[in-house]
């Protein structure tokens, strides 16, 4: 059975999630509606959206429900106290706490009487990044809280951490996607036109900056993914559109329905250097044709980075043209797909579908 709880509770139990409290192992269980999964609230994957999440008081719960156990965090077994574990979370706190500065790989050492070199190494596997990638993550979150306060943001700078304005200027493409001051203004200065088109995965948004495309998303209802767009951007110029672009747009719907197999768009998409290189890496796999998050991780000489290459094409701002739903995980299993698994089991299909109707053809022509 679910767990019935008031708003006040769901909240505490989000948060729960979203801090990956230990504090509640073995007493909450979340479950995501769009992938089936359930996980322990530690679990090391990316964070789902909330309105995607429900909650459970038991691993046997959650299985009643029909969710089936995450790969990463093993749910349903027995919780084993794991010493290395403890230590990594109590390392988190740690960084948390420091706000004014990112902690030395020594200082945290000096905190869990840990080796540098092991603590980096188990910290990256259970976490998913390194202590400084965790810290500075965090860093650039209180600076995005501060900017959108309408702080001074040469207070912001100073109070989150960063060493000095050029420090924060040299990050701010990378961590905030535009200068700190057209973030201060939420996009107020960045003008997007976005258009919404029925098709047969749902509804198709399609949104463009005076560059190129920045945003394609896909959904159930239109005014959802309105609403999404508008939340990222709430003091940009944004209006609807359905005209400008589009062929753009046309573009797509015949990628959806299987008459065009290969997109050359211009774009303005804003990600991490490692997030670019990995829906570089997206764009280079054949129409019908699937890679595992091991063999996209190769592809960009970080063999290691396996998780980390998944949470890049989770985060995707432009779904189809970066395709995302090509790659799966190394036993064969879809995996997710920030857009819906049944989406994503569409495309795979319907992609396949095509090539084999195509060979035939060209075997009837032999003929």
């Amino acid at each position: 059975m679910q767990l019935q709880q008031t708003p006040v509770l769901e909240e505490t139990f989000w948060q729960a999630v979203l801090n990956r409290d230990p504090s509640f192992e073995g007493k909450l269980f979340y479950g995501v509606r769009s992938t089936g999964v359930y996980c322990r609230p530690i679990c090391p994957s990316r964070r789902p959206n909330r309105n995607q999440v429900c909650f459970f008081k038991s691993a046997q719960e959650a299985e009643i429900a029909d969710f089936r156990p995450c790969k990463r965090c093993q749910p349903q077994s027995e919780t084993v106290p794991n010493p290395a574990k403890a230590k990594v979370l109590a390392v988190c706190r740690y960084i948390e706490a420091q706000v004014d500065h990112i902690p030395t790989l020594s200082e945290l050492c000096s905190q869990v009487e840990m080796s540098p070199s092991y603590l980096q190494k188990v910290f990256t596997q259970i976490i998913g990044v390194s202590p400084f990638q965790y810290a500075d993550a965090l860093r650039s979150q209180r600076l995005k809280q501060h900017l959108q306060l309408g702080e001074e943001i040469a207070d912001a700078v100073y109070e989150t951490g960063y060493g000095s304005s050029s420090q924060l200027y040299e990050k701010a493409p990378k961590q905030l996607g535009m200068t700190p001051k057209t973030y201060q203004q939420a996009g107020k200065t960045i003008k997007i036109v976005y258009a919404i088109a029925p098709c047969s995965l749902g509804y198709l948004l399609v949104a463009t900056t005076e560059k190129g495309i920045c945003a394609v998303k896909l959904g159930d209802e239109a005014d959802k993914l309105e609403h999404i767009l508008l939340q990222e951007f709430h003091q940009a110029q944004i209006m609807r559109d359905d005209h400008t672009h589009k062929d753009w747009i046309q573009a797509i719907l015949d990628l959806i329905a299987g008459d065009e197999t290969h997109l050359d768009l211009p774009l303005d998409v804003r990600g991490t250097a490692f997030q670019k290189q990995v829906w570089q890496a997206l764009q280079k796999i054949p129409y019908s044709e699937t890679r595992t998050y091991t063999d996209i991780a190769r592809d960009i000489a970080k063999p290691h980075a396996v998780r980390a290459v998944g949470n890049a094409c989770g985060a995707n701002p432009i779904a189809l043209i970066v395709p995302c739903h090509r790659v799966l995980r190394s036993d064969g299993s879809v995996g997710g797909y920030r857009w819906g698994v049944e989406r994503k089991q569409k495309l795979l299909i319907q992609e396949s579908k095509l090539l084999k109707d195509y060979s035939n053809t060209r075997t009837r022509i032999a003929d």
